[in-house]
């Protein structure tokens, strides 16, 4: 499930699916990106790159035509790929970076940026 936050600028993704289940914020005002993985039990943090991920605006309109039009291809595609380094787990300073939603999100797990 998606919930946008127009008003905050803030984007949640919910996906329920056994082991690959995660939350995602998409923190528009901050410009990060923190995904959750449940099955790892850790958060995993990038920054928004205004060339690769879609504004704000246009993300409802993408999750409206994917689900309307499932067969229709989309150059919009947004995947991330990942590799797990070193974590640190977040500090104040972190925090007013990352904004209150993904301290929320991300609060005493390990960090991997």
């Amino acid at each position: 499930t998606m919930t946008i936050h127009s008003e905050e600028h803030i984007v949640d993704v919910h996906v329920r699916s056994g082991v690959y289940s995660s939350d995602t914020i998409f923190d528009y005002t901050h410009g990060y990106i923190a995904t959750r993985l449940f099955s790892r039990n850790a958060c995993f943090i990038m920054k928004i790159k205004k060339d690769l991920i879609p504004e704000l605006r246009e993300i409802g309109r993408l999750a409206f035509e994917r689900e309307t039009m499932k067969d229709v291809y989309s150059p919009n595609n947004v995947w991330a790929q990942f590799q797990a380094g070193s974590s640190t787990l977040g500090h104040f300073k972190d925090w007013l970076l990352y904004g209150k939603h993904i301290e929320q999100l991300c609060t005493g797990l390990p960090l991997y940026q």
